[in-house]
């Protein structure tokens, strides 16, 4: 596969927000991607229980507002709002925990479509450990499966532990975890605390040691 990581990372815009969700302070992981195909067909390759597992994962479960979805091996959660082919909400239960994911689709063009997730989460000792590229890195990844399906809606999924584990996997891994230490910083996080959560991230997806600065 010939693939461009200089390009991939690059076409990603990443922010963190800072804000408080039920009183109790909140971050919130923001990825913004255009993609070469319409609004509507970015709508379904997103929304589609027949196409989300030639990108990212099967779901199953009632797929409209008020239902309950499972995503296999993952989260599970409640879809609070939809309005096709604009945006949906949902809660993120994982692990015990309970966050929010909003996601916006804007037309960008001439057969250009842009997708905007949002994640919000409270603050926690997890955060503080990895800082927004825990969630930021794993998004990432998925919005990039979202690339190669709409750009070959036919092609088999490809193998993520093959790719995470391939040169170009890491190197893409690690530009993603670095932009998302930059997105910390902008953010007003501390450079001190922002960069080794970065480095402990990028370590965590690529399974390498932490780089020591």
């Amino acid at each position: 596969m010939n693939f461009d990581v200089a390009g991939h990372i690059a076409a990603m815009e990443r922010s963190v927000s800072v804000l408080e969700r039920d009183g109790q302070p909140a971050r919130a992981v923001i990825l913004s991607r255009s993609y070469a195909t319409s609004l509507e067909d970015l709508w379904d390759a997103v929304t589609s229980s027949e196409r989300l597992p030639r990108w990212f994962l099967p779901v199953s479960g009632e797929l409209t507002p008020g239902g309950r979805y499972q995503l296999e091996g993952n989260a599970v959660g409640t879809i609070t709002a939809c309005g096709r082919p604009w945006h949906f909400a949902l809660t993120w239960e994982f692990g015990g925990d309970v966050s929010w994911v909003e996601v916006r689709f804007s037309q960008g063009g001439a057969r250009r479509a842009r997708l905007t997730l949002t994640h919000t989460q409270r603050l926690s000792e997890h955060w503080s450990q990895y800082g927004p590229g825990a969630t930021g890195v794993g998004w990432e990844l998925g919005l990039l499966g979202l690339a190669f399906h709409l750009a070959d809606p036919d092609a088999p999924k490809p193998d993520e532990v093959a790719f995470a584990t391939s040169p170009d996997g890491k190197a893409f891994i690690r530009g993603s975890g670095e932009g998302w230490g930059q997105a910390a910083v902008a953010s007003g996080e501390d450079p001190d605390a922002a960069g080794p959560a970065a480095r402990r991230t990028i370590a965590f997806y690529t399974g390498e040691p932490a780089e020591e600065v």
